[in-house]
């Protein structure tokens, strides 16, 4: 998954000591095997697709080329010579085309929950609202906004409660050319809450981001995702492999020590504060109560509904809420 989030292209060759082709890698098939329950260190001898499309080297032409990317909707195509060995690969940009137009988001709303107090940014936040910290030249809010405009996205809802007005005049003062209405709760709601305010508002599945959080995903594979599981609620997960520091002890039944363990290894899937929600489980929300994330998923669950998981890199997800990703973010941020 690193290395995915490293290469401008979508897609990864799989090869042997020779060169030789062995199949392809996405991260859709990595996402897929992590949903099995697979551990983050398994080699990907299982993962990868092994009967991949390719061409022969000297015998093909672009047009040719481009029927199969279009055909078979694939990110790249491997070019081999006789021997199997991978000596390039085709892509639209390499043969100077455009790809296909994806499908747009534009008609889907996004909701930014920006109404907390910023506890764990303090003092800064006792004088400027958490969602106009700056990181480099733009405040955490415009970056969180512009990841969703780039895919299309122009409606946005933003829940705010504290410092409300100094939110709703930056927005005045920017200017957008997207649309932003704000929802405003009374007294603070808690991470879910404020969507109840949103019961007759929004009629189509949306996202829902904290507004502390920065994402490096794919949206409309996310939103596909969702869509396809038939999930009346999705979260991206962060992929975490987490390393006790210290030797752990295992006891024997009467107590005795039975190993050590040095330095073991955990592996998690976190939750990153992104979502994708139906609309329908706004019923599902309290009016004017404090109402958590947590709280919501155990109502889907509860009343039958099926919550999806999209996971990401590590480095895919960045917590700005707390000081040190903060810090980070100047030199991090995608």
């Amino acid at each position: 998954m690193k290395a995915l989030d490293h290469t401008a292209e979508k897609c990864l060759l799989v090869v042997d000591k020779k060169g030789e082709l062995l199949g392809t890698l996405t991260d859709g098939d990595i996402r897929r095997k992590i949903l099995t329950g697979a551990p983050f260190t398994e080699d990907i001898s299982s993962v990868y697709f092994n009967q991949p499309h390719t061409l022969l080297l000297h015998s093909f032409s672009n047009e040719e080329a481009k029927a199969i990317l279009r055909e078979k909707k694939l990110p790249l195509l491997p070019v081999i010579d006789s021997e199997g060995i991978v000596v390039d690969y085709v892509t639209w940009q390499k043969m100077g085309a455009e790809e296909p137009a994806s499908v747009s988001l534009s008609e889907v709303p996004v909701v930014i929950m920006a109404g907390g107090k910023g506890a764990r940014l303090k003092p800064f936040t006792d004088i400027l609202p958490k969602p106009l910290m700056p990181v480099r030249e733009k405040t955490i809010i415009e970056h969180i906004i512009d990841q969703f405009t780039s895919y299309g996205c122009k409606n946005f809802y933003v829940s705010v409660n504290y410092k409300s007005k100094i939110i709703k005049a930056y927005f005045e003062e920017l200017d957008p050319s997207y649309d932003v209405t704000f929802i405003e709760e009374k007294n603070p709601l808690g991470t879910a809450g404020g969507l109840g305010l949103l019961k007759d508002k929004i009629k189509k599945p949306f996202f829902v981001s904290n507004c502390d959080i920065l994402i490096k995903t794919n949206f409309e594979k996310l939103f596909d995702h969702h869509s396809k599981g038939g999930f009346q609620m999705s979260l991206v997960a962060s992929a975490k492999d987490y390393i006790i520091p210290y030797g752990t002890c295992d006891l024997a039944e009467d107590g005795s020590l039975e190993r050590i363990n040095e330095k073991p290894s955990y592996e998690f899937l976190i939750n990153t504060g992104l979502y994708v929600m139906n609309p329908e489980i706004l019923k599902l929300i309290p009016s004017d109560k404090v109402f958590h994330a947590t709280c919501l998923m155990e109502n889907v669950k509860k009343t039958g509904g099926n919550i999806g998981v999209f996971p990401v890199n590590e480095s895919s997800w960045i917590d700005i809420g707390q000081w040190g990703e903060y810090k980070n973010s100047f030199e991090k941020i995608f």
